[in-house]
This record gives C-alpha cells, structure tokens and sequence, in this order.
C-alpha cells in the first residue's frame, strides 16, 4: 500500500475521531473533520503549504462552531456551566452531606462537593441531612449559615 498524503490526512482524522471517544468535547471531532477535509484537497493534488493553510482554516471555522453551536445541544439542560463561585448561588439552601472517604461535611453545588463552613460560629461539622443558606465561598470551602426553622 503507497502512503500518499491523503491517506495520512484521513489516518490522522480517523485517530482523532477515535480520540474523541475519551473526551466528549467535540474538540478532538471537529479537528478531526478538519482532517478529514484536508485530506479530501490532498487528494486533488494540492501541495504541502496548502494543505497545512488549509487544515488550519478548516480548524479555526469548525472548533468554534463545535464549541458554540454544536457543544450546547448535547449539554443537560439547565446546567449553567461556568457559573459555580459567581454568586449565582448565594442566598439558595442547600442540605448538608458527609463525603464518603472521610466524613467531612459539605454541600453539593452543580453536581460538585465542597466543604463547608458555618458563618456564625466558624464551625465545619454539621449533621448531614441539616439545611442550610449558602453565603460566598472562602477558596474552596462554602460558607453557610443555618436556616431559621419556621
């Protein structure tokens, strides 16, 4: 079998297609339809200097493309992705949970854990199952104050 460029291209785009599988981002999937175009030019007998400019045109109109467009549709919806530590959540309540390995207790903000801290009393054990008001986050640590019970 002769290796010629267009099988390179579409051996390249076939890998990152295949990388993508471990990532889910479509990051990996749009290069590798970049690939997969290119190769199809290398085909028709375009040169080296092209091919790359061309790889590199395909790439800068497909990832974002892939990340603004194409990305959302595949995401859960009403996830805000990028938001947690924004303020978004503060004044919201929360239930205390103890983590597995350790004990320690915390709340869960978008699916993530973190430790918490009690505002009133510098405290950061609390029975699981407590609820309670989420503040600001100190770092990593999200400071709480407790709910009045009605």
């Amino acid at each position: 079998m002769d290796w010629n460029p267009a099988l390179i291209w579409l051996a390249i785009a076939l890998l990152l297609g295949l990388a993508e599988l471990s990532s889910g981002a479509l990051l990996l999937l749009a290069l590798g339809i970049a690939a997969a175009l290119t190769s199809a030019l290398a085909a028709l007998g375009i040169t080296l200097p092209w091919q790359l400019l061309a790889m590199g045109v395909f790439s800068g109109l497909l990832l974002p493309l892939a990340i603004k467009v194409i990305r959302p549709w595949f995401s859960p919806s009403g996830v805000a992705y990028g938001t947690t530590g924004t303020g978004v959540e503060q004044g919201r309540s929360y239930t205390t949970l103890k983590r597995d390995f350790d004990g320690a207790s915390g709340i869960k903000i978008n699916g993530d854990f973190y430790r918490l801290r009690v505002a009133e009393t510098g405290g950061t054990e609390l029975p699981e199952g407590t609820l309670v008001v989420f503040q600001a986050f100190d770092g990593t640590t999200a400071v709480v104050s407790h709910t009045q019970p009605h």
